[in-house]
């Protein structure tokens, strides 16, 4: 077990789960809004502070006691000082970039929420960086704009034969779903590692132009390919034309890893 500067332990994220009394994706939620921002090994595992856990034991009594959504417990913290947005800035950068991308246009919410099917509350919160959208949801919104997923990354920059793992760049995509790109710039593919929490998923389904390929490092995922579903675990290799409307979703107890390419990059 790790220590922090003082000699206390640092806790994993089952610990936390426990102490505070939420689930791990309660806990990853409050984080993609920016409410903690946990340290992470080599491996990626997070690891949690003392104040980290008394932080998150008022954001579950706000929740519990006075009622408030994820949204909303966050945004008081923040007002509080207590909360910023996540490091890696993922959900602050999508919103603002929604919001320039409608307002260039000289959309309404109203306007773009119908198109794409969601509310004009739930698009007011994306565009206000209160809330992350799913993979579905990114994916409708960056067809309804024109434009592709990868701008959701900010993957500017020159492109590079190899990329380490704090060089990737991540895109927070809902609750319990992080995408981090491996590779950008002149590719004719668009190669992702998914982590995908438990009961994590893409959301609505969605489809577009090109063709899938997955292969699952660890953990399970399930798949649903128009009516048909398909369960996948470690060690399973995954094909599919991405004309298909599809869903997806962790139905494991832990944490799955999955490398995602699409070709043509989506959209």
């Amino acid at each position: 077990m790790m220590s922090t500067s003082n000699g206390k332990p640092y806790l994993k994220i089952g610990d936390v789960a426990r102490r505070v009394g939420v689930s791990p994706s309660v806990i990853r939620t409050w984080e993609n809004l920016g409410l903690t921002r946990p340290r992470r090994t080599e491996s990626k595992y997070r690891l949690y502070t003392a104040d980290d856990v008394k932080l998150l034991k008022r954001a579950r009594f706000l929740r519990k006691v006075r009622g408030l959504n994820a949204a909303a417990i966050v945004e008081l913290l923040r007002r509080e000082g207590r909360a910023r947005p996540a490091a890696d800035g993922s959900a602050l950068a999508i919103g603002s970039h929604l919001r320039q991308l409608r307002s260039k246009r000289k959309l309404s919410l109203a306007q773009v929420a119908k198109t794409v099917g969601i509310s004009v509350g739930f698009l007011s919160a994306l565009e206000r960086s209160q809330m992350s959208g799913s993979v579905g949801t990114l994916r409708k919104l960056a067809r309804f704009y024109k434009t592709n997923i990868l701008d959701f990354f900010d993957a500017t920059g020159a492109s590079s034969r190899q990329v380490q793992p704090a060089q990737r760049k991540v895109l927070e995509a809902g609750p319990g779903v992080r995408m981090e790109l491996l590779a950008w710039g002149n590719t004719v593919m668009e190669p992702h590692l998914f982590r995908v929490a438990p009961g994590a998923g893409s959301g609505d389904s969605y489809s577009h132009e090109g063709e899938e390929f997955l292969y699952i490092l660890r953990g399970a995922l399930m798949i649903t390919l128009e009516n048909k579903e398909y369960r996948l675990k470690a060690g399973d290799s995954f094909y599919f034309e991405s004309t298909t409307p599809h869903h997806w979703k962790n139905p494991g107890g832990a944490e799955a890893w999955l490398l995602w390419v699409n070709t043509p990059p989506t959209f």
